[in-house]
């Protein structure tokens, strides 16, 4: 048996938990640059805000109704979203961190000591008396059930309180009969256009549909999707998340770069964040990818885009030697007299333990004491981010994302803490 807890517009709920001035009120994040919607909460749906509006067009509206705008507070909802899984570590045998804001829980043996519903409000209650956050919770004996199940959780909270059990086949027919086929788990809009045409347009159609039909049409996974909804288990809870085959960081800058030394600037940092990525899955990599672009959408210069790798000769985890790499394709593609909108760095060709054959001619070394080095940086970036930094990262950097409403890092920043005043 499974559950799906999963966080209510986690983003905007994550910027009211230090607002209590904003119960009641429309709230609504931004994404990178302040470009559009990402999330919204209860009371700016209702007004008819959408997800992925683009900012500048619907600023006036949102001004008109007293609406709370924020940037992306990546900081604050990566820490509130560790504290929701550890609060749920504790309570579930096994957890399955799905995303930042969901997870599954195994709630094998829960039975056998309390009601699944009464798990699932002991669930909600304690995780928004502690972490103050907002739950759904749904409960099924499939993965792709609990899935509908939450997602019936969370349109009607009044009449499910936040929690639906759908053990019952009866029960689960009736959900199924009233969900549309595109609301199921991994069925989007191109392949529900798809089953239309074949009659499916209902969730319980999908379910009650041949197998051999289901396999003719479509690949293995709407087969076991269509299992799944008949209630046989056909995806594995995998409480280990798979091994990254690459790990990519790159940003949109908010002022478009001509100057090469505020592009090695840009280059150097996402560089330092990927490494310091690749050292948190205990990777090493031998494989160095830069890329920069200007905008195809930009009428004042012409369109560039164009990326280099680089390969070096033994694996590593080390920022100097990822950030050397990189800068050299950037070299190998820098244009002057263009105005780039993005750059990235990506990792590739990753080694569990940098072990590899070393020659005997080779010019390029290990590092000594290079793991120690980074631990000690890594240890105490931990502690205060930003602590320390490569001086090719640059101070000031204008180039840096914009975020004109950024909330405080109200857990993480010793310096937003709030201040309380007794008199």
């Amino acid at each position: 048996m499974y559950a799906l807890v999963d966080v209510n517009t986690f983003y905007a709920s994550c910027e009211t938990v230090f607002r209590p001035d904003l119960k009641g009120r429309p709230v609504v994040v931004l994404s990178n640059n302040d470009g559009c919607v990402i999330s919204l909460n209860r009371e700016a749906k209702a007004l008819g805000f959408r997800m992925a509006s683009p900012w500048f067009k619907i600023r006036p509206q949102l001004q008109q109704h007293n609406v709370a705008v924020f940037s992306s507070n990546y900081a604050l909802y990566a820490d509130l979203s560790r504290r929701v899984m550890e609060t749920l570590e504790e309570m579930a045998p096994r957890v399955e961190n799905y995303s930042i804001d969901e997870a599954f829980l195994d709630l094998s043996g829960v039975a056998n000591c309390m009601p699944l519903k009464t798990f699932g409000h002991q669930v909600r209650n304690r995780l928004q008396k502690e972490v103050h956050l907002s739950v759904g919770v749904g409960i099924a004996p499939t993965k792709t059930l609990a899935k509908l199940a939450n997602l019936a959780a969370k349109r009607w909270p009044q009449q499910t309180g936040g929690v639906v059990e759908l053990t019952s086949p009866r029960h689960q027919r009736q959900l199924l009969h009233y969900l549309p086929v595109e609301e199921v788990w991994g069925v989007g809009g191109r392949l529900a256009k798809k089953l239309n045409l074949m009659g499916i347009t209902n969730a319980l159609q999908l379910a009650e549909a041949p197998t051999a039909l289901i396999r003719k049409h479509f690949s293995v996974v709407m087969e076991r999707t269509a299992r799944e909804l008949r209630g046989e288990p056909c995806l594995a809870f995998d409480e280990f998340p798979p091994t990254k085959q690459h790990i990519l960081c790159s940003r949109s800058f908010s002022e478009r770069v001509t100057d090469y030394m505020a592009m090695r600037e840009a280059v150097s940092t996402y560089a330092a964040r990927a490494a310091e990525k690749l050292r948190r899955e205990h990777q090493y990599c031998r494989e160095i990818n830069t890329f920069i672009r200007t905008s195809p959408h930009d009428s004042r210069g012409a369109w560039y885009s164009n990326g280099a790798s680089y390969t070096l000769q033994i694996p590593t985890q080390d920022t100097r030697d990822i950030t050397a790499a990189a800068l050299r394709c950037l070299d190998a593609i820098w244009r002057p007299d263009h105005r780039y909108m993005k750059a990235g760095v990506i990792l590739g060709d990753f080694f569990s333990q940098g072990v590899a054959q070393l020659h005997l001619f080779d010019a390029f070394q290990p590092r000594h004491n290079s793991e120690k080095l980074m631990k000690v940086c890594d240890d105490l970036n931990k502690k205060a981010r930003n602590t320390l930094w490569f001086a090719g990262q640059g101070i000031q950097q204008e180039w840096a994302m914009k975020r004109e409403m950024l909330s405080p890092a109200w857990t993480t920043r010793i310096a937003d803490l709030p201040r309380v005043r007794i008199s």
